[in-house]
């Protein structure tokens, strides 16, 4: 029975489904933000999810689970490396939709797809670096 089995099909083989979803995900890795569809975006942002709480245990077999859901492994090296350390406190919610408004071509809705606490860092930095007020000339 399918009980609370809620996937989006997109039209696709399961074989391909699947091809799909571990190229977006691995993508939203490499890259850190991606623009798709918004029910595509939906589905990545699962099983990104997912993988991110896998790698926050650590560990050989949580490597290996990554690797074998990821498609390469610069992908993975960088989830454990960079990605794991950033989502540090989090309890999920690890990544954020943005709508982008209706494609040209189809009128599909359109999204970026990126992680919340990278965003977070770089809106962070300029402020930092803000330049100094100085003293009024005398």
């Amino acid at each position: 029975m399918r009980h609370q089995r809620v996937q989006k099909k997109f039209g696709r083989s399961m074989e391909h489904r699947k091809a799909l979803m571990k190229s977006l995900v691995t993508n939203l890795i490499l890259a850190e933000s991606i623009q798709t569809t918004l029910p595509k975006a939906k589905q990545a942002r699962k099983d990104a999810e997912r993988i991110v709480t896998v790698a926050r245990k650590g560990g050989l077999a949580a490597r290996r689970l990554a690797a074998s859901r990821l498609q390469q492994p610069k992908a993975v090296q960088k989830l454990f490396d960079k990605i794991v350390p950033q989502m540090e406190g989090r309890n999920g919610g690890y990544t954020r939709i943005v709508k982008t408004g209706a494609r040209k071509g189809d009128g599909a809705e359109m999204c970026i797809l990126q992680w919340v606490e990278s965003l977070k860092k770089t809106e962070e930095t300029p402020a930092a670096e803000a330049p100094k007020t100085e003293e009024p000339a005398k």
